[in-house]
């Protein structure tokens, strides 16, 4: 049933709401090669996929010989270099037309792996690595989160300990995407006494003794690998250390600004979807002798729907204003993440009300979306993190 009604336009597409300055004909050339690629490569397997909790490794090959993985990067090791948020925004919003987060999730891993090796990594190490990661040959994850951590990355307890020219890790990482397939990790460390001053960035290879993976199964995101990670004793090359030691949580907090741009702009955009997938719907169910669109009570949920994608949208605009102007809004970005993510819960939860039993049934990007929604609320900094983070930076 769903996919019938996967791909309508509406009055609230993004193609056309984007004016001025911001989005230009670069920015609309991307997005309509990024569309042929989804529509050709993922579109028609999306429900195969997910139901089989994984999408096939060629995927980063072909998803890197369109652009898609290197945009953003350095041309020296095979990237597409832009120093434009916008970019990151229409990719977020073409690849939320997917409907299906775990793919996104693991295909972009190396959003969140990759950039601090380049940010604070040897030269030797960003020429062995980026190369291989942005021709979608490696994949490159990222693990800070630990079973008694979750957000509070100054006090991880994975430890390692300098013996001549390596470390020795012992500890465990949880919830870690593409933890099962990925061939490099960057891993937070504790190499240094308590708190944020105490840790280190390391680069950890799959093949390393003492190094296993263990699969999660999970409410969404089926088709992407989730892991637990766990160190052994892991004897890791000295030269693998990820900038200076006992200074990788600056190399941490540096990736979290981009990435909340990406994810509430991706949050917006599922919300979209969902109203563009009930409106299809609405238009042509029939109840009571008229469209479902033309009770008012639906039309209400539309128009509601509608107001919080708009505000969501005009203030990821501001942020991109002034993250081009060389600002760091962190309270804004951590306000507008949770703002974000609460619009496409809300629209998630319309959407499928408007659609009944027919949104709640499996092969639906509604039905996907809305079992994805805590995922984004949690992921990137949860909501109460976002909050208070936003709290402090307002001085409150």
């Amino acid at each position: 049933m769903s996919e019938k009604f996967s791909g309508g336009q509406s009055p609230i597409d993004f193609d056309h709401r984007y004016q001025g300055p911001l989005y230009n004909e670069d920015h609309r050339a991307w997005r309509t090669t990024l569309r042929k690629f989804i529509e050709a490569e993922i579109m028609p397997h999306v429900n195969e996929w997910d139901e089989a909790g994984e999408f096939p490794r060629g995927l980063y090959r072909k998803a890197a010989a369109v652009g898609l993985i290197g945009i953003g990067y350095p041309a020296e090791y095979g990237g597409t270099p832009v120093n434009d948020p916008m970019y990151s925004i229409v990719t977020a919003e073409e690849m939320a037309r997917i409907g299906a987060g775990g793919i996104n999730a693991s295909l972009m891993v190396h959003g969140i792996g990759l950039p601090p090796v380049l940010a604070i990594g040897s030269d030797a190490m960003k020429a062995r690595i980026a190369p291989q990661v942005l021709a979608g040959e490696k994949i490159h994850a990222l693990a800070i989160t630990e079973p008694s951590g979750g957000s509070d990355v100054a006090n991880i307890r994975t430890r390692a300990v300098r013996r001549g020219d390596h470390y020795v890790v012992n500890g465990s990482k949880m919830f870690i995407t593409a933890g099962v397939r990925a061939d490099y990790y960057t891993v937070a460390v504790r190499t240094g006494g308590e708190g944020a001053g105490g840790i280190s960035l390391l680069l950890l290879e799959r093949d390393m003794k003492g190094f296993t993976r263990t699969p999660l199964k999970k409410q969404g995101w089926w088709a992407s690998d989730t892991a637990a990670l766990y160190f052994d004793d892991v004897e890791v090359p000295a030269e693998n250390l990820i900038g200076a030691e006992n200074q990788g949580f600056i190399g941490i907090m540096r990736n979290f600004n981009g990435e909340r741009i990406g994810m509430a702009a991706g949050a917006n955009a599922y919300a979209r979807v969902c109203f563009e997938d009930a409106l299809a719907w609405a238009r042509e169910r029939k109840t009571f002798g008229k469209r479902l669109a033309d009770h008012q009570v639906i039309r209400h949920k539309f128009a509601e729907m509608a107001r919080k994608i708009f505000a969501t949208q005009a203030w990821l605009e501001q942020c991109v204003v002034r993250v081009k102007a060389g600002e760091t809004p962190v309270a804004d970005l951590s306000l507008l993440k949770v703002q974000a993510t609460l619009t496409m819960e809300y629209c998630a939860r319309e959407a499928m009300q408007i659609m009944g039993g027919a949104g709640y049934m499996r092969g639906c990007r509604v039905e996907r979306i809305y079992r994805e929604v805590r995922v984004n609320a949690i992921g990137g900094g949860s909501e109460e993190i976002m909050r208070d983070l936003a709290a402090r930076q307002l001085g409150i």
